[in-house]
């Protein structure tokens, strides 16, 4: 089982190690625009091999976990070079664009497009981690343009690492992730930015954030090179989720300063039933 992971970051690198644990005798190689990652990665066992782009044509599987923007370029260079039975899928987080890209492509029955919905706030291959995948959900678009046989392969790791499937066009599944994930990064990002332009006194941050702010913001910690890609490759659906995101906070605003604080409290009890949501659709 010859694995190539492409970009070793939070995501390839955590794929790379629950691979290797469920499949022990997989051979894990990686390819990153940074050699430093590579080193890092090497050292700390993420993957056994450095690779190069020649490897891509001995692979069994091709994994592209580098950013957004780049995988509707470097997909159809990829599936160029594979074999006949290898599979390829990436992570990204937005899929209408990629799937385009290689809708006519020779080799489109070895990919599979794929999300799978993981991660923390932290980047590089030192925050690769076990069990990141598990329990969670891998969105899979177009999965009837996928030869069957390999198919059935893909299922079988992605459910072997834990995680359940849901399927999706890509369309939806750019629309659905702009408001459950892209909006969220954006919020963090910008009450972030708010807090630091005010309090200009970084002790006064440290001292008086409790646990409710550290939460809330701890998305801003994600990394900007991923998650401006991600705005750049979702921007329709994104400036919409804002536009609606900003009509609420403004009509929030409106009700403190009429002092209507009944109408307030209905906000935050219409809004209360999201933990229902959030404990799963039964």
């Amino acid at each position: 089982m010859n694995v190539l992971i492409i970009g070793l970051g939070l995501i390839g690198g955590s794929l790379a190690l629950d691979i290797k644990k469920v499949f022990p005798e997989a051979k894990m190689s990686g390819i990153d625009a940074s050699d430093k990652h590579v080193e890092e990665a090497l050292l700390l066992g993420v993957i056994q091999h450095a690779a190069t782009t020649d490897d891509i044509a001995v692979a069994d599987w091709v994994i592209l976990a580098i950013p957004v923007n780049n995988i509707a370029t470097v997909l159809p260079q990829v599936l160029d070079k594979v074999k006949e039975d290898a599979i390829v899928f990436d992570a990204g987080s937005t899929k209408a664009a990629i799937c385009k890209a290689v809708e006519h492509h020779p080799r489109r029955r070895n990919y599979i497009a794929t999300h799978p919905i993981a991660g923390t706030e932290f980047s590089g291959p030192s925050a690769a981690v076990h069990g990141l995948f598990d329990g969670k959900t891998n969105i899979i678009c177009e999965v009837e343009r996928t030869a069957f046989k390999l198919q059935e392969k893909a299922l079988e790791l992605f459910k072997s690492i834990g995680m359940r499937i849901r399927y999706m066009d890509p369309v939806s599944h750019d629309t659905h992730i702009a408001y459950v994930s892209h909006l969220s990064h954006i919020s963090a990002f910008m009450l972030g930015k708010t807090v630091i332009e005010k309090e200009k006194d970084e002790r006064d941050i440290f001292d008086m954030a409790g646990s409710g702010f550290a939460s809330t913001v701890r998305l801003a910690k994600s990394s900007p090179t991923t998650w401006a890609s991600i705005f750049s490759e979702n921007k329709a659906n994104v400036s919409e989720a804002l536009r609606l995101y900003i009509a609420n906070l403004q009509n929030f605003q409106q009700l403190l300063e009429k002092e209507d604080f009944d109408g307030i409290f209905q906000e935050m009890e219409n809004t209360n039933r999201i933990k229902n949501i959030l404990n799963g659709i039964k």
